[in-house]
């Protein structure tokens, strides 16, 4: 399926060319504007339409034609139209996806109707789905593909070449060959398409590959850790070892980036204080929105109470002098502000290993210092702006305005070194105790900051104005 030329609108963050816009009328009619087009375009079509008319749609369509469209990830309700297609339909379609595709749909169906599905399919596929459902979605076992191509070391480059034209159209990508020894099954090298293309048709595999030892990962890696290990060896698919060293799958580029863009999503989700939401936003129901909101902002409104309690304790000094509630908006925020700067420069350099946990006292080394540095420039910007406004008659704040100054250039100072400590050490935590770092979200950090910098600036206060103002 050929994608066609002309305008593209961008909606929804997708561009979709013109005439995939706002399709309606017969089904029949809108599968064969659908067909003149990729199948990401096609896939996001059917996205924009109701449920029963996608419905009648796919069933129109070709059947390679929509194994295309299943096969894209962004195919928003593809186990609903599992579940409701015709059973010969489904069965179809599904044992023609690629093994991965269809342990993702089957993930999402409902619990309910999870068996019936499963007995749709022939006793291999079944098999295969079974596998790859077990294992966790976030792992290199959940996101794999069971379909790759291996042969016995002693063979030759030819025989490797024809079982790549006999098999290669059934298989989802054919990178690279796998090669294995002809006894244990273990795998002993990788040989890129290229090389055998290249290579002398009578050498054998194993005498074309590299010397180096294959880069490899168990079902259990982390597919953080799969997508690094690819960025990092430029891969275009890594192999999935058992522990007996037999090859059981491959993560392809291609499911990593997939994978990557949904932790992002989620990553970013949790930066904002709220859970990672398992729908595209739009599609996603009020309920389950609530659901997902409430828990963090009532956590974080009850943090913020803190917040009214240290004030109260606070009340006699408040009173004796009311000028320093002026600067609490001000103080509060610049170490909330520092704390949200550092968790989200730790947190992306905990995610990438550019640091690891063993780092945390050298992280907290550049932090003090950093911190000391910035909280110093915001202090003397804080004493300028209140030198500034009692010069110029804006505000009176009394007489003893330049103890107040220095209060609030003090306090800024430790407030920010003491938010970036905070913010820094708190991710270290979290992932010490097997939490994911990304919940050290900015909200969070700010909130914790918020409580401790009002005590920091108070107790500020009684160290320079005792004897004067308190």
């Amino acid at each position: 399926m050929l994608a066609r030329g002309g305008f593209m609108k961008q909606t929804n963050g997708l561009l979709l060319p013109d005439e995939l816009e706002g399709l309606t009328g017969d089904p029949a009619d809108i599968a064969k504007t659908i067909l003149k087009h990729h199948a990401a375009d096609a896939a996001e079509a059917l996205n924009r339409l109701d449920l029963t008319t996608a419905e009648h749609v796919i069933a129109s369509l070709p059947l390679d034609a929509a194994v295309h469209v299943f096969e894209q990830p962004h195919l928003e309700r593809a186990a609903k139209f599992i579940e409701n297609l015709k059973h010969e339909r489904a069965s179809a379609i599904v044992c023609e996806l690629s093994a991965d595709r269809r342990a993702d749909i089957f993930r999402k169906l409902p619990e309910q109707m999870h068996a019936r599905c499963m007995s749709r399919l022939d006793a291999p596929t079944r098999q295969a789905v079974e596998q790859l459902v077990a294992y966790p979605p976030q792992s290199a076992g959940g996101i794999m593909t069971t379909e790759f191509l291996s042969v016995p070391a002693n063979w030759t480059v030819e025989q490797a070449l024809s079982l790549v034209h006999q098999v290669g159209d059934d298989k989802e990508t054919v990178y690279v060959v796998y090669v294995t020894d002809p006894e244990t099954k273990q795998l002993t090298q990788v040989v890129s398409l290229r090389q055998l293309v290249t290579s002398d048709p009578k050498a054998t595999v194993l005498s074309i590959a590299s010397n180096r030892s294959p880069i490899t990962v168990t079902p259990a890696t982390d597919r953080e850790e799969v997508a690094r290990l690819i960025s990092k060896y430029n891969l275009l698919a890594v192999p999935v070892l058992a522990e007996d060293r037999h090859i059981i799958g491959i993560v392809t580029v291609d499911d990593v980036i997939d994978a990557i863009i949904e932790e992002g999503t989620e990553d970013v989700q949790k930066f904002g204080g709220s859970e990672a939401l398992d729908e595209p936003y739009m599609k996603i129901g009020f309920a389950t929105m609530i659901k997902k909101r409430a828990g963090w902002l009532c956590a974080l409104f009850l943090s913020e109470m803190l917040t009214a309690s240290a004030m109260q304790h606070y009340e006699g000094t408040i009173e004796k002098a009311v000028v320093l509630s002026l600067f609490i908006p001000l103080i509060m925020s610049s170490g909330g502000n520092s704390g949200s700067q550092a968790t989200s420069l730790i947190i992306r350099a905990l995610a990438l290993r550019e640091v690891e946990l063993k780092d945390w006292w050298k992280i907290a080394r550049r932090e003090i210092p950093a911190g000391l540095t910035l909280g110093a420039i915001l202090g003397v910007i804080g004493i300028i702006r209140i030198v500034t406004w009692q010069k110029l008659g804006f505000y009176d704040y009394g007489t003893n305005w330049e103890s107040i100054a220095l209060t609030v250039g003090l306090a800024l100072t430790v407030i920010v070194t003491w938010g970036s400590i905070t913010g820094s050490m708190l991710p270290f935590i979290l992932k010490r105790f097997r939490f994911d770092p990304a919940t050290a979200s900015a909200p969070f950090v700010a909130t914790l900051v918020d409580v401790t910098g009002l005590i920091i600036y108070f107790s500020v206060a009684l160290l320079v104005l005792r004897g004067t103002l308190l």
